[in-house]
């Protein structure tokens, strides 16, 4: 073999494996878009089918009452609602909601829903999804603070499946960012009017 067949077939040889190699960086990135995608979606219906609105989503007066605001989708409890004194309780009662579906008043104090915005500052932006999954595993604000108070239900969301709770993480990663400082929860020796 001459020296410039064998030239001409190194070069030729290169090209097919540089096509390769982008052909296959471009199929896994697809891959990765597709499966990226999926988890969106489903994490989309977890969202939807799931009730997180019922808390996390203020609401406003609509034609038939009150309805989720989703001009204000999964924000928590609006920052310029302010709320440090607990309702009474009536006999037979357990809690009692706000009129924004976003704080509850109960044995353990106020507790407001929090901020599912990727808002770096004040929602979910700077959780890592392992983080997120902590947090609905074991109960705790940020996978590892404070205990996540009534009547979020994570001792039952907690039963999701890694694939559904990564779903759930993806998709929260993708709706609008709203700047919005949800209030700390207020202790029950902080709270007046609690039945005793």
């Amino acid at each position: 073999m001459s020296s410039r067949s064998f030239i001409l077939t190194f070069v030729a040889s290169a090209a097919v494996v540089g096509i390769l190699a982008v052909t296959a960086y471009s199929v896994s990135n697809a891959s990765a878009g597709d499966v990226n995608a999926a988890r969106v979606a489903r994490g989309k219906y977890i969202v939807s089918a799931g009730g997180c609105h019922d808390c996390h989503t203020p609401l406003k007066l609509g034609a038939n009452g009150p309805e989720p605001d989703f001009a204000r989708s999964l924000m928590g409890h609006p920052e310029d609602i302010k709320i440090t004194v607990a309702p009474p309780i009536a006999e037979g009662w357990m809690m009692a909601g706000a009129a924004s579906g976003t704080a509850f008043a109960g044995p353990w104090g106020i507790s407001f829903a929090a901020n599912l915005t990727p808002d770096q500052n004040t929602g979910l932006g700077i959780w890592t999804e392992d983080m997120f999954m902590r947090a609905i595993r074991e109960g705790k604000h940020m996978g590892v603070s404070r205990p996540i108070l009534p009547p979020m239900p994570w001792p039952v969301f907690r039963n999701y499946n890694d694939e559904d709770l990564k779903s759930i993480y993806a998709y929260l990663r993708t709706i609008p960012a709203i700047t919005n400082h949800v209030p700390e929860p207020v202790a029950p020796m902080l709270t007046e009017n609690l039945a005793r």
